[in-house]
């Protein structure tokens, strides 16, 4: 039985975008289990590459190191940790134990940041690859109702006061053009991402110069080889210790800009919901409110809204960061990202992934809607009065006749027809 405060159980805080909200798959991509394994992964990837180049480094290492990717003691990564105080340099230690012949080669020439920098950025691109796929489905499932709704004429709203008529398949395309517009987005900033690469500890190279005798053609070699056995088409050419940290900035930026497309859906969702017009997906066994059982809240509508405002305000952290990182970087960068950066990709696969039920269950009821129109028809048609009257050789400028005379005489008729004759006598 876990004790209590131990994490994991019922008596500790855990993050609920984990235990209650995010995929599995995203879960995993910011968990320990595949951070670690890549740290190893990007390890073994120098190791063969600085093999390539001429440092003795013996195939019997490299396979040594192959073997043990998966074969983490977390256990003693804890302990190595707690006695050192240093992440890496438990880690390093922690991966030579189960590698004893290859132990004095891991982490041959490198930085710290060499595994956490770049297992950050393979994390990101990787998160990123999970987003996409999600979102260009929830387009996909909207676009489907905006075609079914294309020609259902509904009242639409300015100030949210009633306006002219739209309709519900082009109001819908409203929320789709938003979207295809974070789609562009987040594919930009994913495909734009460069690796950190093989740099030292100030971002000079000078260590591995040194290891290969002041051969700066394989150094560019080593950060090249490296560069693509991690999946990216370029490193960055300057770094400091770490990657600029306007990358985050970039990130967050696109994925705080996605939580205000689908605030503003889900918002209109939860507004129609109070007009009665439509809905979003209610199930038969669902229970809208503890006291009152007629309601039918919109309760995956508002979920999304109440992350979405998470997902903008992280904004800031990133900002706060690239602010303050001193000449080749300050460590208290790391905290803050370990934080602010999974949380983004775990919330935004939250609100993605309700969109999308609730996307593909939107109920619409049209005769309320057309009731909505006929109580506001007499007065829409002010507008072609106005317009009729210009023709005729009027101003236009006699909105206080409308207020003032039209539109009490309007105001009785209930139905297109009788407002139309009207206006024909």
């Amino acid at each position: 039985m876990a004790a209590a405060g131990d994490p994991g159980s019922a008596e500790s805080y855990r993050s609920p975008l984990a235990a209650r909200y995010a995929s599995r798959e995203m879960c995993f991509l910011f968990s320990d289990r595949y951070k670690f394994q890549t740290w190893r992964q990007l390890w073994l990837w120098l190791a063969e590459a600085e093999q390539t180049l001429g440092l003795p480094i013996t195939d019997e290492q490299i396979q040594e190191m192959k073997s043990n990717l998966n074969n983490i003691d977390f256990q003693m990564a804890a302990e190595e940790e707690k006695r050192l105080r240093h992440d890496v340099m438990a880690h390093v230690h922690t991966f030579g134990h189960c590698c004893p012949k290859a132990a004095g080669i891991i982490h041959l020439g490198a930085t710290s940041c060499y595994v956490g920098d770049n297992t950050d950025l393979i994390i990101l691109r990787n998160a990123f690859d999970l987003l996409l796929p999600k979102l260009a489905r929830v387009i996909s499932r909207l676009a489907d109702f905006a075609k079914d709704r294309a020609d259902l004429p509904t009242l639409g709203f300015t100030h949210f006061q009633p306006a002219q008529l739209t309709t519900v398949g082009k109001r819908c395309c409203l929320w789709i053009q938003d979207l295809c517009m974070d789609l562009q987005n987040l594919k930009r900033v994913r495909d734009e991402l460069r690796f950190r690469g093989v740099k030292g500890t100030t971002g000079t190279q000078a260590s591995f110069l040194q290891l290969f005798e002041g051969d700066h053609q394989k150094v560019e070699q080593l950060d090249k080889m490296v560069t693509e056995k991690a999946g990216f088409k370029r490193a960055f050419i300057i770094t400091g210790q770490t990657y600029t940290r306007k990358v985050d900035i970039e990130v967050l930026s696109v994925l705080a800009s996605l939580g205000a497309s689908v605030h503003k859906i889900c918002t209109d969702i939860r507004l129609l919901a109070n007009l009665k017009e439509m809905e979003e997906p209610f199930e038969k066994q669902q229970i809208g409110s503890s006291a009152m059982p007629y309601k039918r809240n919109p309760m995956r509508s508002e979920r999304c809204c109440s992350l979405a405002r998470h997902l903008m305000a992280l904004t800031m952290d990133p900002l706060q960061t690239a602010s303050v990182q001193w000449f080749e970087r300050t460590l208290d960068d790391s905290a803050n990202r370990r934080i602010c950066l999974a949380e983004a990709f775990l919330t935004a696969d939250t609100i993605l992934n309700t969109l999308q039920n609730i996307s593909e269950g939107l109920v619409v009821y049209p005769k309320v809607i057309e009731r909505r129109i006929r109580q506001e028809l007499p007065f829409m048609a002010t507008e072609n009065i106005i317009m009729a009257m210009v023709k005729a050789g009027g101003s236009r400028q006699v909105h206080r006749f409308l207020e003032e005379e039209v539109r009490p005489l309007l105001k009785p008729y209930g139905n297109e027809m009788a407002v139309k004759a009207e206006l024909c006598l």
